[in-house]
């Protein structure tokens, strides 16, 4: 239980779902963590369930200024990053004819700016080896109907990864994405806007997995701790998928 021992670790969106899950593993495995989160009663809650090695910092990765916050706090009292979860997001579903700005707007400013200025603000604390795991989605690879805003915001985070491997190889910093399929998680529940509709949303997913069911947080904090420790010391650029199937047929 010691894979990330003496290791600093940030994650965003770490104040429920895959984040906080991600959270919990990270420090099982001897990491230090900074969980950030946009709810400050959520993320005191999470921090708290993640335990002694964790220290919340409440903000929004679209919010620059968050960020800087963030690291500031992250620079003064452990010095360096070692391991970078760059999981905030969020998604809904609206078809094409109902999509307006300010929902466009909404999820780039944390899809999309949020994942880029998370990464380039990390850049100078961010040890030499060190692993960044981006959240992408299987929506990004195959598409889903009412979610095409989402999906064009995850087929994004892909590209990210493929230049900035590129960018950052001087350094030898690995940056991969971990994607996830249907997940059980509050953020997943909370895209449908009725039961009905949630129900609906359920059966098609676990009919699209070959597995049959949907995933859960933990599945996909497993391969996180895979992305973050020395035994994918040899995998970047890539995406690693924990669907169940669903993105493969």
């Amino acid at each position: 239980m010691d894979r990330l021992k003496g290791k600093v670790a940030v994650v965003t969106g770490a104040n429920s779902g895959i984040g906080l899950a991600i959270a919990k593993r990270f420090a099982q495995e001897g990491a230090r963590i900074f969980m950030t989160g946009r709810r400050q009663a959520q993320l005191d809650a999470a921090v708290r369930e993640v335990g002694a090695n964790a220290r919340g910092v409440q903000g929004d990765v679209g919010n620059l200024a968050d960020l800087d916050r963030l690291y500031a706090i992250v620079g003064r009292e452990a010095g360096r990053i070692d391991i970078l979860a760059a999981n905030a997001g969020h998604g809904e579903f609206l078809p094409l004819q109902d999509v307006t700005e300010a929902h466009y707007d909404s999820i780039f400013a944390s899809n999309v700016k949020g994942t880029l200025f998370t990464v380039q603000k990390a850049l100078p604390l961010l040890s030499d080896g060190a692993s960044v795991i981006l959240t992408g989605s299987t929506t990004g690879v195959t598409g889903a109907p009412a979610m095409s805003v989402y999906s064009a915001s995850k087929a994004a985070i892909r590209n990210f990864a493929r230049s900035w491997i590129q960018d950052l190889a001087p350094r030898r910093i690995r940056v991969n994405v971990l994607v996830p399929g249907a997940t059980l998680t509050p953020g997943w529940n909370g895209l449908a806007a009725t039961d009905e509709q949630r129900q609906e949303f359920v059966r098609h997913s676990e009919a699209a997995a070959p597995l049959g069911r949907l995933g859960d947080p933990g599945e996909t904090a497993a391969a996180a701790l895979f992305l973050a420790s020395d035994d994918s010391s040899y995998v970047t650029g890539s995406e690693l998928f924990v669907d169940g199937g669903s993105a493969q047929i």
